[in-house]
């Protein structure tokens, strides 16, 4: 299944790394007989039928597009139909927490010392408590050791502690995966990274040097509680098990080139964050034992600590990555707060259906909160009165922006439908749900989803990263939602 976690500042990273190409001298300029650019064409506008036989998907296509403010139906098919949503069910997400959070909600990660500061010297435990922040990264990490150190802290007497209870431990979103695939990692009240590590591997000689870190902008930790080895085997690529307290991973080595680099999954989130912190400590002159888990903190002096941003902007960057560890990590706070301890994701998803159904009529069959699970149901009405309820300020204005045509083909001008929605892909299903504004101002809310449920189901486990037929089989999908769209804009623009 596709999938694709991508923070803010490794993006940011991503372009800072990038080389632009040097501008043209003007004595190097061509100025004449340089080729037409052919005008942008016009997106053909086609019939609902057109558009579904065209793409050729097989299995199911339901859509339902009505007007914003009266609810009245436009088109629709199979409008009654439970449909694998994918990441379209992080709208459902994002109004759950919102709803039992708030959006100036934020998460909290603090160390706590059980005992006072003498002569730079913590005389007793010192506690990394989770408070289930989704965005915590190696670079906070790293100001919290920065922290500790402007406090006078050098050593402690007691035990170096790590706190991940906030939320429950899971060691995998989807148990069905491979287990390689960065966007299924484990949870809990303590995360790093999208509960990712850096594998890197370079050609030296005849074998390989292998690195394993936990790297952010400014800090790059070696860790000790994830490993790699190369074996001689034909598959699978990658194998995973825990030995000893350490992540174990071995990686066939024909599956290696000269060299590249992957993130990969990481099952044990508080060991792998007290791994990190250990090490950004010893940067800053603190010296600290190897971690041990404990559940519940009570009393001690919070040393250090780090806020993440704001729900809402946690929730903007959730839907515009659409990140499947903050969106499990907000449904579990949410419902937490909501009605007690929820002890797995089927159970926390169940308490987000039953809230759905009192708040906004509708009947999602959720078992998670980011989608991922194939076997996750949502129809079509269900999205489209969603989508209805959630209203421009909690929903819409967070979204993020599809660019669109124009009726001469241009992209990003006025005459453009404005839409704003969240697309939802996992092998052989794409969908497509959200908010479109025509240029005359015509308001409409539209879901669309596509699947081959049983395309989907038949890919053998190893073969579930990047299946024979599925790339283009999203593409053609693609493909239709944009057909939907334009033809929508067109002709409903009243």
């Amino acid at each position: 299944m596709i999938g694709n976690e991508v923070t803010r500042r490794w993006a940011i990273g991503a372009l800072m790394a990038g080389v632009a190409s040097p501008a043209l001298s003007k004595s190097h300029k061509i100025t004449h007989n340089a080729p037409k650019v052919a005008k942008p064409k016009p997106p053909e506008i086609l019939s609902p039928d057109a558009l579904t036989k065209t793409a050729d998907l097989g299995g199911k296509v339901a859509y339902l597009v009505v007007d914003a403010k009266s609810g009245r139906v436009l088109e629709s098919a199979n409008v009654d139909a439970p449909m694998a949503p994918a990441s379209v069910a992080k709208t459902l997400t994002t109004l759950y927490a919102l709803e039992a959070l708030g959006g100036d909600y934020r998460f909290t990660t603090r160390v706590v010392a059980t005992g006072p500061l003498s002569g730079g010297v913590v005389q007793g435990d010192l506690v990394l408590v989770g408070g289930g922040d989704p965005t915590l990264d190696t670079d906070a990490l790293g100001d919290m050791a920065k922290q500790l150190a402007a406090a006078g802290v050098r050593g402690i007497t007691g035990r170096f502690l790590t706190d991940a209870s906030a939320l429950p431990s899971i060691s995998t979103i989807d148990p069905g995966q491979p287990p390689q695939v960065e966007y299924n990692p484990g949870l809990s009240g303590l995360n790093l990274n999208f509960n990712r590590v850096y594998f890197g591997w370079q050609k030296k000689g005849a074998g390989y040097v292998l690195t394993m870190d936990a790297r952010g902008l400014h800090y790059a930790p070696a860790v000790s509680r994830a490993r790699m080895e190369i074996v001689n085997r034909a598959e699978p690529a990658f194998d995973y098990a825990m030995r000893d307290g350490v992540e174990q991973w071995s990686v066939a080595e024909r599956a290696l080139g000269p060299n590249g680099s992957r993130w990969l999954p990481v099952r044990h989130t508080g060991a792998y964050a007290g791994d990190v912190f250990q090490t950004l400590a010893a940067t800053h002159g603190i010296r600290l034992p190897m971690a041990q888990s404990v559940t519940g903190t009570t009393g001690g002096t919070a040393l250090a600590q780090h806020q993440s941003a704001s729900l809402r902007i946690v929730l903007r960057e959730m839907l515009k990555y659409s990140t499947n560890v903050t969106a499990e990590v907000v449904g579990l706070t949410a419902s937490i707060a909501l009605g007690g301890q929820v002890d797995t994701l089927e159970a926390s998803a169940r308490r987000m259906n039953d809230w759905a159904v009192q708040r906004f009529g509708i009947h999602p069959q959720l078992v998670d909160h980011s989608g991922l699970m194939p076997t996750n149901r949502v129809t079509v009405t269900d999205l489209v009165t969603l989508l209805r309820a959630g209203g421009t300020d909690d929903l819409r204005g967070i979204l993020k922006t599809v660019p669109m045509q124009d009726e001469r083909g241009h992209y990003g001008t006025a005459a453009a439908p404005k839409v704003q929605a969240k697309s939802g892909t996992l092998n052989f299903v794409s969908n497509l749900a959200g908010y479109e504004t025509t240029e005359k101002g015509h308001e409409l809310v539209f879901a669309v989803l596509a699947g081959d449920v049983a395309r989907c189901e038949a890919v053998p486990q190893a073969d579930r990263e990047n299946p024979y037929g599925v790339r283009s089989w999203v593409w053609r999908a693609h493909v239709m939602q944009r057909g939907f769209l334009v033809r929508w804009a067109r002709v409903y623009d009243a």
